[in-house]
């Protein structure tokens, strides 16, 4: 590079040393190099000046001295300055300002030090010491001059003859031609700079921002170069003085050395202002956005929070294993202590299990006999008569309970005409008074709902990045995407999109009534082939050079120049095409390209199509329209794909739509494999129920018509808490529908399998009639079913506090269900199971009542085989080393699972959430490998802030004189540590850019105004338009009136070369006010964009990081307010909604689980007699199940988010089926040791929870890996197999087994009364037994009668 600089520079000695020896232009100081103007340049159509040579004039023009006291006060050195130009090119050199004007004014030291650059040039007395013309033209014929000879006249009046002996004469290339100051014009020059000057001018400017697109100003005048990261002060003084950048009238060649000069010259050398230096009095150093320098000093980089370790260990890990470690050291030692002090004897002798209990001693006496014991005992008294009388009431009048039960199931159901499902995810995930609904409704209510967007991801994996040499000899590589026949296609597929005709109603539609068109007639469509407007007549556009051979410039060379400055009306190629898009706005290559390196655009591997449609609110008929098109939208690219029209092109697509869309048709794929498990369970229960010990009695002892009557009442309570609940406008969810049948299906069979196997088990007594009997049954098994019923539906209705409509609606329609499913089964289960016995007794067949079976003789009340089985497998646990092993075991899987506890991922994948093949996980891959830009972030200020008060704004903008923790500061600031906030860019300010705007300044100022007051817009010329401000108010900010004034007008100027602040095209929609008369600013925004959010985890801290920007600004701008308003920012993004649900979810999971297992426990404590051992016992079960699902959750990669909150609740709801009902039973029994109490409870209870809810859940939930859906595959196969998996082996093994060692003593109440109901049964007869006593059964269930 450096060597480049000297050949430059000693190229530029050698043409001064040949112009000084063949022209002789004079260079000394007061002496000038033109003066006046002369005509127009052919080149650029703009004014150029007159060749003078002679001494600098004396500024006499009381309006040009006005012009140069504003521009370049530091020449106006007395009343008549003498200087180099005249008021003619004083205004030329005003007009000229505008542009830089509104780019760099919120800099003041960079504007001036631009300003100054060009005052040297044009009126410097002395400007004939760094300016040399290299070509003058004779302005009346337009022939290019050269020097030869000089007279007189040909360089002003002043000249003197010595002046005319040492200078040659200017004549034409062809023919001479004499010259004189009126007609010669000099059309290119040499400007020699110094490096001090130059460097400081570009080190003062470098980091001023262009608030409108969010990028650096001098972005917009490094497009040579390649970039702003590329860009130097040389390339920016190129890029000013090319007359191909439609602003400069003549050619400028730079040249930046401090090397001697030949014939007097010198580098000008001016005085450049650091950026952190006011500027004379009236200026401010410029703000911390725009210069570093003038930043306070920052804050340390927040580091990343440590984790806790112990070595090479996380300090949970380590203290779960020092836990667990500790654990198994205590229990080893109360283990043997226990077992030498013979307190842990097992006691499993079947001998003395069948020792006669009629010859015992009572060892209990009532006053042994407690308070808490005698009321728990008689409240089960009392709950084994009420269930008892129900039962035998029903069971004797069973037509009448199932007609009353159908009338009561038809009248719930009923209301199902008004169920309504949920399907909007910002309905189901986000409350609706949450901080983030409550932000978007706002939002949507003052700026209208965000846009919907259409989507294409496109690549061509067939093609390679191929190199372009450019005129100059650079080689740049192009990526795949941006070869001239890939834009090709994708410009035909483009048009074929936004040209798709769509039938709606009696008409068709296509985009362009649907588009959003914030500018102009069409529509806004981000694509870089809006780059070429386009148009495949523009692509293909090339530019040759003189002799046309070579290629000057192409698409490649636009391209480049595009990227640089998207805003460009007029690109820095050869080309002098626009960069502006159709629609009036900028595309910015980030949002437009993807796949590429850093900021090398040119290396894309991806084209990202984006096109904006007009949103409107769900009720608004209006957005009937744009959903339509987008289904036809959605069809037309899936043929497209499906039929490979265009097979170098790979396509990802998407719609608004799309997701909302493929849930459905998620749900709906998996009917088939959710009919097939329900199926599969319905068949098990329908099979397991029954009997069969012979062939003859095969069809008598079935219980087919049973086991479809329980799955039916299970689905009549579905159907009856539907019902009730869409009366109650309650709504319902997908979740509901799939995992609420699930749930009652779990609790009614186990219910079911309960009360069934006890009848079948039990033997009628010889008083008892079968309604008697049946109703004596539910009196042992009814409270047991109340207990595990009342304690799901309380849980369940304690879930329903949570604010997430998903896991409100799951939580009431599951306790609904649950509560009325027992109602069921106590009374219409009962009345069929009655009807169900009388046909079995009668030996009538299963599914044909009518036929009759003789022969087949009476029923057996024998045992079954699982039955057996699980009674031995009782007495296997209870050995000493087995039930050591099994505390143990389960105690490492419960530090195990408090290992991944906290490392369970909070989020939801949302390719999950699509069916497999979904066309939408292709765009979510597409986006995740190509994307290189997030969502945009509104920070919102609502409205009631006062604008127009200069305290205020400086809270606000970010230019000179802003606070440095304004708005746009504190949003600055966090972009530039994005890596940690997630906020990509500055704001785009409407406050800074009006500011510009509004300033006068220029020839043509931006805020114009008639005589009658009226807006003149930029692109309008208008002679009768005048400045809306004096130029007296250059630097000043308006005042309240013309704040609320001239605001209006500003939103509606569209931007154009002249005038590149107008505020229609980025701030149209920004800005709202709150009264017809559009004087009071109401809420307004400043857009950012997020950095790319690729996981879960990052949409979730970039959320929280731009709440925790805004609550800062919000802070700052409350903490100098003494009159007691309140304002108030935020942060809005359309993906907030959906995330927000995050930030708390751990707090919602401990509080939902909290909450149900504090029901659970104050449920069991009350209904099993106030037994707090038992309720402990129960509480602490469920809560292992729960820890081992958790650990499970991040062993099986299953992310914590409200599905699998939903489910996590729901096991605590199902995990009581596994431990109340063998607790009870345990708590209720009166065997001498605890060991004895848990095999009989097990017993007992075991294979009905074993064949119960177990397998039938187990059958079920193995379909479900089968399921297309991947929710259904992570969240409701791995989850539920968890639930069955740990709550069997927790209810089966490890239960049994921790109530042998802790479990609550004998009720004594009960002992008592069993001791004396034992002794009244032998003192009488069989015939004379009470039917108020119930016979004692042994650990085998057989009957001691």
């Amino acid at each position: 590079m450096l060597k480049l600089i000297h050949l430059k520079v000693l190229a530029i000695l050698s043409i001064y040393i040949f112009i000084a020896q063949s022209a002789k232009v004079i260079h000394e100081p007061g002496r000038c190099i033109w003066y006046d103007q002369c005509g127009t340049n052919p080149d650029t159509g703009k004014p150029v000046n007159c060749f003078y040579n002679g001494k600098a004039k004396p500024l006499m023009d009381p309006e040009g001295l006005k012009i140069l006291n504003d521009l370049c006060p530091w020449l106006v050195t007395g009343d008549h300055p003498l200087t180099c130009c005249s008021t003619s090119q004083m205004k030329t050199f005003q007009g000229s300002l505008q542009v830089p004007q509104q780019t760099f004014a919120r800099c003041p030291s960079c504007y001036r030090n631009f300003a100054n650059l060009y005052c040297m040039m044009t009126c410097s007395p002395d400007n004939s010491l760094f300016v040399n013309p290299t070509k003058v033209i004779n302005v009346t014929d337009s022939s290019y001059l050269k020097i030869e000879k000089l007279t007189p006249k040909d360089i002003g009046q002043d000249v003197t003859n010595e002046e005319i002996k040492e200078t040659k004469v200017l004549a034409a290339e062809n023919s001479p031609k004499n010259i004189t100051n009126s007609t010669t014009a000099i059309t290119s020059i040499d400007y020699i700079l110094a490096h001090d000057y130059a460097d400081g001018f570009y080190n003062s400017c470098y980091h001023v921002n262009f608030p409108s697109s969010n990028v650096k100003a001098l972005s917009l005048f490094c497009g040579l170069c390649g970039g702003y990261d590329k860009c130097a002060p040389e390339c920016f003084l190129n890029f000013m003085g090319d007359i191909n950048n439609g602003q400069t009238p003549f050619a400028i060649n730079f040249t930046i050395t401090d090397n001697p000069l030949p014939d007097n010259m010198v580098a000008a050398n001016h005085t450049a202002h650091k950026c952190s230096e006011g500027v004379g009095n009236s200026s401010l150093p410029c703000s911390c956005q725009d210069c570093p320098a003038t930043c306070p000093p920052s804050p340390p980089r927040p580091m990343p929070t440590p984790p806790c370790m112990v070595g090479k260990l996380g300090c949970v890990t380590f203290a779960m294993i020092m836990g667990f470690i500790a654990f198994v050291m205590v229990f080893t030692l109360a283990f043997i202590c226990c077992v030498k002090s013979n307190k842990c004897h097992q006691g499993t002798s079947l001998n003395a299990a069948n020792e006669d209990i009629f010859y015992r001693k009572p060892a209990i006496t009532e006053k042994d006999v407690g308070c808490r014991e005698s009321i728990g005992q008689k409240e089960q008294q009392m709950l084994n008569m009420l269930f008892q009388k129900w039962g035998t009431m029903c069971a004797g009048h069973p037509f009448v309970v199932l007609f009353i039960g159908l009338v009561v199931i038809c009248g719930a159901g009923i209301g199902i005409r008004q169920f309504i499902v949920i399907t909007d995810p910002v309905e189901l995930w986000s409350p609706p008074k949450s901080q983030s609904r409550l932000e978007k409704n706002y939002f949507d209510d003052n700026f209208g709902p965000f846009y919907r967007t259409e989507q294409l991801i496109i690549t061509a994996p067939s093609f390679h990045a191929k190199p372009y040499e450019t005129y100059q000899g650079e080689t740049i590589p192009f990526g795949p995407v941006l070869q001239k026949e890939i834009l090709h296609q994708v410009l035909d597929l483009q048009d074929s999109i936004a040209n798709l005709k769509v039938p709606y109603k009696d008409s068709t539609i296509t985009l362009d009534d649907i588009c959003y068109k914030p500018l102009s007639e069409n529509c806004t469509i981000m694509s870089v082939l809006n780059y070429w407007q386009n148009s495949h007549k523009e692509l293909d556009r090339v530019q040759k050079d003189q002799q046309g051979f070579w290629t000057v410039a192409d698409y490649h060379d636009h391209f480049m120049a595009c990227i640089v400055a998207p805003t460009s009306l007029n690109d820095t190629s050869r080309l002098h095409t626009p960069c502006m898009g159709t629609f009036g706005g900028p595309i910015f290559p980030w949002l437009a390209v993807g796949g590429y390196d850093a900021a090398n655009y040119n290396n894309a591997t991806a084209l990202v199509i984006t096109m904006t449609v007009n949103n409107y609110k769900n009720e608004d008929p209006k957005l009937e329209k744009a959903k339509v098109w987008e289904k036809g939208y959605l069809t037309y690219m899936k043929q497209f794909t499906a039929e490979n029209r265009n097979p170098n092109l790979t396509i990802a697509f998407y719609a608004e739509r799309s997701v909302e869309d493929e849930i459905d048709r998620e749900s709906n794929s998996d009917i088939l494999t959710i009919a097939l498990s329900y199926l599969l369970m319905f068949a098990y229960v329908t099979f397991a129920l029954g009997q069969y010990n012979s062939i003859e009695r095969l069809l008598i002892d079935s219980k087919i018509v049973l086991g479809l009557s329980g799955v039916a009442l299970v689905l009549c309570s579905v159907v009856a808490a539907i019902g009730i609940l869409s009366f109650a406008k309650v709504p319902a969810t997908l979740i509901v529908i799939e995992v609420v049948p699930f749930l009652v299906l779990a609790v009614g069979v186990d219910n079911i399998f309960i009360l069934v196997q006890a009848y079948q088990r039990d033997v009628r007594h010889n008083y008892e009639s079968r309604a008697e009997h049946i109703g004596r049954i539910l009196g042992q098994v009814g409270p047991s079913m109340l207990l595990t019923s009342s304690s799901e539906s309380i849980a369940f209705y304690l879930g329903a506090l949570s604010d997430m409509p998903a896991v409100k609606a799951f939580s009431l329609y599951a306790a609904t269900a649950v509560f009325i499913d027992f109602l069921l089964q106590i009374t219409c289960f009962i009345a069929v199971l009655a009807l169900d016995s009388g046909r079995q007794e009668n030996n009538r067949f299963d599914m044909c009542c009518c036929i009759k079976n003789k022969m087949a003789g009476e029923a057996p009340k024998e045992p079954g085989l699982l039955y057996r089985a699980v009674c031995y497998y009782a007495n296997f646990l209870m050995n000493d080393v087995v039930r050591y092993i099994t505390i143990i075991f389960f105690a490492l899987l419960a530090f195990a699972s408090g290992i991944g506890l906290s490392k369970v991922e909070i989020g939801l994948d949302q390719k999950l959430s699509m069916p497999e093949g979904s066309y939408v996980i292709d765009l979510f891959n597409a986006q995740a490998n190509y994307m290189t830009a997030g969502p945009p972030v509104y920070f919102v200020v609502r409205d009631g802030f006062n604008y127009t008060e200069v305290e205020n704004q400086n809270m606000i903008c970010g230019g000179s004189g802003c606070n440095s923790d304004s708005l746009t500061s504190q949003v600055y600031n966090a972009a530039q540590l994005s890596d940690i906030s997630f906020i990509a860019q500055p704001a785009s300010s409407w406050l800074d850019d009006y500011f510009d705007w509004v300033s006068p300044g220029g020839e043509y100022t931006c805020c114009r105004t008639d005589y009658d007051g009226n807006f003149c817009p930029a692109t309008e010329d208008n002679d009768n338009c005048t400045t809306c401000r004096p130029l007296s108010e250059k630097q000043k900010r308006p005042d309240p009136e013309e704040f609320t004034k001239f605001l209006p007008f500003f939103l509606k100027d569209n931007p154009t070369v002249k005038c590149s602040k107008g505020g229609h095209a980025a701030y149209g929609a920004a800005v709202t006010f709150d009264n017809k008369e559009k004087t009071k600013v109401g809420a307004t925004y400043f857009m950012t964009y997020h950095s790319i959010l690729k996981t879960s985890s990052d949409y979730i801290s970039a959320l929280r990081n731009a709440r925790e920007v805004a609550d800062n600004i919000t802070k700052m701008m409350n903490h100098t307010n003494d009159d007691g308003t309140y304002f108030d920012v935020y942060p809005y993004s359309v993906i907030y909604v959906y995330y927000e649900q995050y930030l708390t979810m751990v707090h919602d999971t401990w509080f939902n689980l909290s909450m149900s297992l504090l029901a659970i426990f104050i449920v069991t404590f009350l209904l099993l007699g106030f037994d707090v051992y038992s309720a402990l016992i129960i509480v602490l079960t469920i809560a292992l199940i729960t820890l081992d699902l958790i650990g499970l959750m991040y062993v099986w990669s299953v992310d914590l988010n409200a599905i699998s909150l939903v489910n996590l609740v729901m096991s605590v709801g199902i995990s009581v089926e596994f431990c109340s009902h063998i607790t009870r039973a345990f708590a209720i029994s009166t065997e001498p040791t605890r060991v004895k109490r848990s095999i009989a409870a097990l017993s007992q209870m075991g294979s009905s929870v074993l064949s119960g809810i177990t397998l039938t859940k187990f059958l079920g939930i193995v379909v479900l890996a089968f399921s297309k859906s991947q929710i259904f595959q992570v969240f409701y196969f791995r989850m539920y197999l968890g639930i069955v998996v740990f709550g069997a082996s927790h209810g089966l093994i490890f239960l049994p087994v921790l109530l042998s060692f802790i479990g609550p003593p004998v009720n004594k109440a009960r002992l008592l009364e069993d001791e004396d109901n034992r002794l009244r049964v032998k003192n009488s007869s069989a015939d004379e037994r009470s039917p108020l006593i119930t016979p004692r059964t042994d650990i085998q269930g057989y009957t001691n009668a």
